[in-house]
């Protein structure tokens, strides 16, 4: 009877109105494949595991991880979070320490893209990372670490 009553009820449909569904129906599969790939593309986009390996040119001045120690630069452990200029035992420069930054992800990365220009002042000498997928894998292998160096 269900069967019945849908096909008597599209036999009095105006002329048309099943190319309109099927619209509505194609345009509900393209946003939620939009979305999708969008999903897909920004889990792309922080790769933890790429991180690591962006994170080798961080290597020269910082560490991270269990047993992290200060370098030319501070350990990085638990830094997304963290108030700027406040790591234990490591000397900054007074713009990092009164710039007022506390370092989420949007922080971090305009930090790592162009350090001088959002710290003036700063003693960090690196020039920053140029590709958004760069940035924002060393981000997601930031984000892995816990203030003890341990991942999370």
């Amino acid at each position: 009877m269900g069967l019945r009553a849908t096909v008597r009820f599209a036999s009095r449909r105006p002329r048309g109105a099943e190319i309109r569904e099927e619209n509505v129906r194609q345009l509900s599969f393209s946003i939620a494949g939009a979305a999708l790939i969008a999903s897909v593309g920004a889990a792309a986009a922080q790769d933890a595991a790429a991180g690591e390996k962006v994170f080798a040119k961080c290597k020269i001045c910082h560490q991270i991880g269990e047993g992290a120690k200060n370098l030319v630069g501070p350990v990085l452990n638990a830094v997304v979070g963290r108030k700027a200029g406040t790591y234990p035992d490591y000397h900054y420069s007074d713009a990092n320490k009164n710039s007022g930054i506390t370092w989420d992800e949007a922080t971090l990365k305009e930090y790592l893209r162009d350090p001088k220009a959002k710290v003036p002042g700063t003693k960090m000498v690196f020039p920053g990372l140029k590709s958004d997928d760069d940035i924002a894998n060393v981000i997601a292998y930031l984000k892995q670490f816990g203030p003890d160096g341990k991942k999370i």
